[in-house]
């Protein structure tokens, strides 16, 4: 073509900052914003077409640039069935250019009601996670107990004595098959409940709770010390291995600190829990080494506190 094809990117920016600047827009207002950036990128895609049909080419094109102008394609044919349909919702939304395989997740929460990113399915036994399920699609987690609990089987070979787990679990269908083999699961009884609970039964949903939350820790424990919230890679096979990477070294340090409470127990007295002094151990040289790096006074009595 003998002239560049105008896009009248400066004139739609200016068109886009009159609504987003505006602290309310009203339903109409949005409507006639989103009609005209639709009608921009119609142009744009068109004129792409114009210059392949005059004999361009997009193999001089990076992969990303194709994968992203795929995207872009994808993302306006959604935005415009949404438009001509007044609809606010279309079966597999992008959000995100540079991630078209993440998805809104609606989680109603005060200040966060949409969240993105994966949406995991995590077991908790003795303090070590399994990840469980991992998908960029929002779905019931409840569906997926069954499927857990038979995992756990196949690792551990028996059933669980009891299953914690949070109120969306505890449907009438996860009850009757967690009965039917002997499982115990947590929480109140499906229908009314009843007027008077004795005290041995207000223990038993009291532990369970407490039991339940070692998991809601672990998921605080690996978003604060393991950076499971700064997730940076863009693919999505990248993500999910950071995720999974990021879960293996939470049971590695879990691991690990019972491995030094294993060999520090070597070395204390089950009585007094005061570290003891075994014949093979040069007491003066650690003990000097404690002082120096003034862990200890040797005013005190040194190992207690060590201890």
């Amino acid at each position: 073509m003998r002239k560049k094809p105008r896009t009248s990117r400066i004139i739609a920016r200016k068109e886009y900052l009159k609504v987003a600047k505006k602290r309310k827009v009203s339903y109409q207002e949005r409507r006639k914003a989103i009609g005209k950036q639709l009608k921009y990128l119609k142009k744009n895609l068109g004129n792409i077409e114009d210059l392949i049909q005059a004999g361009a080419s997009l193999e001089n094109l990076s992969k990303r640039q194709k994968n992203c102008l795929e995207t872009i394609k994808k993302v306006y044919e959604q935005q415009q069935s949404m438009w001509e349909n007044k609809t606010q919702s279309v079966p597999q939304r992008i959000v995100s250019l540079t991630q078209p395989h993440i998805r809104p997740i609606v989680r109603g929460k005060a200040g966060k009601p949409i969240e993105f990113g994966a949406k995991l399915s995590v077991s908790c036994v003795d303090n070590y996670v399994f990840l469980d399920k991992i998908s960029w699609e929002n779905f019931n987690e409840s569906c997926h107990l069954k499927e857990q609990v038979e995992k756990y089987k196949e690792t551990f070979g028996y059933y669980p004595e009891s299953v914690h787990v949070d109120k969306i679990y505890r449907t009438r269908e996860n009850r009757n098959w967690c009965k039917e083999r002997g499982i115990r699961i947590s929480g109140p009884k499906l229908g009314r409940p009843p007027k008077n609970v004795s005290e041995e039964e207000k223990k038993q949903a009291h532990s369970d709770e407490c039991f339940r939350n070692a998991i809601e820790g672990k998921f605080g424990q690996a978003k604060r010390r393991f950076s499971l919230n700064l997730v940076m890679t863009k693919l999505p096979e990248t993500s999910i291995t950071s995720i999974a990477i990021t879960f293996l070294v939470v049971n590695l340090s879990k691991l690990l600190r019972q491995f030094l409470s294993l060999f520090l127990s070597l070395f204390t007295n089950n009585g007094t829990g005061e570290l003891v002094k075994p014949p093979f151990i040069n007491f003066d040289y650690t003990l000097n080494n404690f002082y120096v790096l003034k862990l200890i006074d040797l005013s005190e009595n040194s190992w207690s506190k060590v201890a």
